[in-house]
């Protein structure tokens, strides 16, 4: 019996429900039971985080955490996939918490309705109890994500951080604990006044499939990293044009200048 074996067991149910994932050549019951036992915090439930967190849950992700200080919008039914007409005013966390678990009754969702910063960061994230296994960077703009990042860093949290916008969208995952680089050492330093922090869903417009594909991408790299320990992103930011239906990898490796993870924490 395996170390994962030994802490969780999957019940019938489960076995039933993932079992055409169980019988993937790759994927195993310890794959699905590192799954099982995983606990992942999301920033952003809205276009990237629906998508991204209907699927890991759908696949058997243990436990969820969804941060958001937003509320549901007529605007996000569009792509923002966990929420219906009535949900309409509805704070997005807490909805699509409710909506995770009726999907799947055999993990856990929860919600918090609030903006994470760094002063914050410790309580939201349940540290005191534990540390998350992944963090989901789902948010919509450069100056969030940079806090994100600094937070990732400052906790040595694995970070899988996901954008999109129009036709396009990026998809990276760090691990500030192998100091191969972060989130500054791609995109460099942002000031909240920037042109590129103000091009935003709301102002740029997106395509729909485009959060939808993004989102079952950054899910895609959760299921490998979580229930293989594997990083299928390791220094690399990939990017998708839905323009042209193309996909390419773009190398990357860590700042020896970087202030965020080059510098002692």
């Amino acid at each position: 019996m395996s170390m994962v074996e030994e802490m969780v067991q999957l019940s019938d149910d489960e076995l039933l429900r993932y079992a055409r994932q169980i019988l993937l050549d790759g994927w195993d019951i310890d794959a699905q039971l590192r799954l099982k036992s995983a606990r992942v915090v999301m920033i952003g439930a809205g276009g990237l985080g629906c998508p991204a967190s209907e699927t890991l849950v759908r696949a058997g992700l243990g436990k969820i955490h969804l941060i958001d200080d937003d509320v549901i919008e007529a605007s996000n039914l569009q792509r923002q996939t966990l929420f219906l007409p009535e949900d309409i005013g509805k704070s997005k966390a807490l909805t699509a918490a409710r909506m995770l678990e009726r999907i799947n009754p055999l993990i856990t969702a929860r919600g918090t309705v609030s903006r994470l910063s760094e002063d914050n960061a410790y309580e939201l994230l349940d540290m005191a109890t534990g540390r998350p296994d992944l963090l989901l960077d789902c948010t919509d703009n450069f100056a969030t994500r940079d806090i994100i990042n600094r937070i990732s860093v400052r906790y040595q949290l694995p970070l899988l951080s996901a954008s999109a916008i129009a036709m396009q969208g990026q998809l990276a995952l760090f691990e500030p604990h192998l100091n191969t680089g972060c989130y500054h050492c791609v995109f460099g330093s942002v000031t909240v006044d920037a042109e590129a922090d103000e091009r935003t869903c709301a102002n740029s417009g997106v395509l729909a499939s485009t959060t939808a594909i993004m989102g079952n991408l950054q899910a895609n790299a959760a299921l490998q990293y979580l229930g293989l320990t594997k990083n299928p992103l390791t220094n690399k930011l990939l990017i998708w044009d839905g323009s042209q239906m193309q996909q390419r990898l773009m190398g990357y490796r860590q700042d020896a200048e970087c202030p965020v993870c080059s510098s002692p924490n």
